[in-house]
């Protein structure tokens, strides 16, 4: 669905300053000055209106979390949330998945977020999608030793795709289930994520780290 432009969008996201990096090229290496004391660097990718990103930050203030959104007028909602709740352990980046390398070291983040990503469903389009391989080796380059990518979403058939390329790409792969919530609600959910459970469609979820290749079964 595309996002409706804001016809007050700049004095928003100036309101918003204080949360958003506007080069982070430049924080690449030590993005753990600003907040030295963080026990992890979390990096969350497509935040869209970031519910899960401020709930996530709220439950961990003990982290830094680093949200990428490509469209401002989603992210605008997600910085006011962060503000409105005061959380100082999250910033916000107007960028694009495909620039990780050059927003961040290597080893520089403890863990990825997936949550919910366009499917691109033509198989022309797969090298867009967030689970490429293409994208997998750009994670493995900013993720520290043991790091994890969480990675959530709706849609079947593109998990299938993404267990193949995780595993192609020689992540290992645990926590993999086709219904998340099937026992109940589990976890932080984004907007989207709490529609679909009301709606009973089953989320899909896995963790993947970088190293050998196993796949537990799906549940």
């Amino acid at each position: 669905m595309r996002m409706r432009k804001k016809k007050n969008l700049v004095p928003r996201m100036e309101r918003c300053a204080g949360v958003q990096v506007m080069d982070p090229a430049s924080l690449k290496g030590r993005w753990r000055s600003l907040m030295p004391q963080a026990v992890q660097l979390r990096v969350e990718l497509g935040c869209g209106k970031g519910r899960f990103t401020v709930d996530t930050a709220q439950a961990h203030p003990d982290m830094l979390f680093i949200a990428i959104e490509r469209v401002p007028d989603a992210l605008v909602v997600a910085m006011e949330r962060a503000v409105e709740l005061g959380l100082e352990n999250v910033r916000f980046v107007v960028g694009d998945a495909s620039e990780l390398t050059g927003y961040f070291a290597p080893g520089e983040a403890d863990l990825i977020y997936i949550n919910f990503c366009d499917p691109w469903p033509p198989k022309r389009q797969a090298k867009r999608r967030l689970t490429h391989r293409g994208f997998l080796d750009l994670y493995r380059q900013v993720l520290s030793p043991g790091g994890e990518i969480h990675f959530k979403t709706d849609n079947a058939p593109l998990f299938a795709f993404s267990l193949e390329e995780f595993a192609a790409a020689g992540y290992a792969l645990r926590e993999v289930t086709d219904d998340l919530h099937k026992d109940g609600p589990q976890g932080v959910m984004t907007d989207y994520e709490r529609k679909f459970h009301q709606e009973g469609i089953p989320i899909h979820r896995c963790v993947a780290v970088p190293g050998g290749v196993h796949i537990e079964d799906a549940t």
